[in-house]
């Protein structure tokens, strides 16, 4: 036997001896396994409330899975866009009086071919639908001008340029067209009507052309008018032809007609015009 296993077996030996072993219990008793029940308790109400909440915000706002998403407030609902930096780059609010969207460009598309139907920016607003129809009554008022290379009306529809105030303007370059393929072509007006040609000519191409209601004169041998009459005197034979007469200052008028030319630029029609 060595040292060791004799040091060894002396101490186990020493040791006092019991005949029966004590047992020390392992668990939680007492005020701590009452709050420990406790907080579990706790914990499971907890848990039941936040569930019925969910349910409960889910049935208000009517959340399902074939149905849209509804949100609803008593004053507004307002919807953000944040950068990654945190900055408000978009805001959508939809409030009791107005919609207002905040952005650097609104985009409206269609749902089947993904098309811009409306755009606006600070620059621009563009309209991208086949037809921009305005149904009210007043029409649509523009402050500025509005530049377009055609305006049509509706079929089985007049086109009407009005201004109710002010006057009416149409100015080209290179010419303006006016154009009625199978109607008349009318131009009445309250005063006088200009026709106008500062370097050429006015032009009348047509198989007849009448000019209404223009004075006639009757001409006498003093080479004078009397005052004009649309009907010649009873006593005189019925005058059936006369001479189309111009003024110095382009006045025209009907002088019967004669062997010779019986139009004087000093008759009373043309000093009293």
């Amino acid at each position: 036997m060595t040292r060791e296993q004799y040091i060894l077996a002396t101490q186990q030996n020493s040791l006092p001896r019991t005949e029966h072993p004590q047992f020390y219990p392992v668990g939680i008793y007492g005020w701590r396994k009452r709050c420990l029940y406790f907080f579990v308790l706790l914990l499971l109400v907890t848990m039941i409330v936040n569930l019925a909440m969910t349910i409960w915000i889910l049935k208000v706002m009517n959340f399902t899975v074939d149905s849209p998403l509804v949100l609803q407030s008593d004053r507004n609902v307002t919807v953000n866009a944040r950068n990654h930096m945190g900055q408000l780059t978009g805001q959508l609010t939809v409030g009791a009086d107005a919609v207002e969207a905040q952005c650097k460009r609104f985009e409206v598309r269609a749902s089947d071919s993904g098309r811009v139907l409306f755009s606006a920016d600070e620059d621009e607003i563009v309209i991208g639908a086949d037809r921009l129809k305005v149904t009210g009554t007043e029409g649509a008022v523009f402050g500025h001008s509005v530049e377009t290379p055609h305006i049509r009306a509706e079929p089985s529809q007049d086109l009407k340029l009005e201004s109710p105030t002010r006057s009416l303007v149409m100015e080209a370059p290179r010419g303006v067209q006016v154009n009625a393929a199978a109607g008349d072509l009318k131009a009445t007006c309250r005063k006088e009507l200009h026709l106008q040609s500062t370097e050429g000519e006015i032009f009348l191409d047509a198989d007849t052309i009448r000019l209404g209601n223009l004075p006639v004169g009757s001409f006498s041998s003093s080479s004078s008018f009397s005052s004009s009459s649309s009907s010649p005197s009873s006593s005189a034979p019925r005058q059936t032809i006369y001479e189309l007469c111009a003024c110095p200052n382009g006045k025209l008028y009907l002088s019967p007609a004669g062997a010779g030319s019986t139009c004087q630029s000093s008759s009373n029609i043309c000093l009293w015009s």
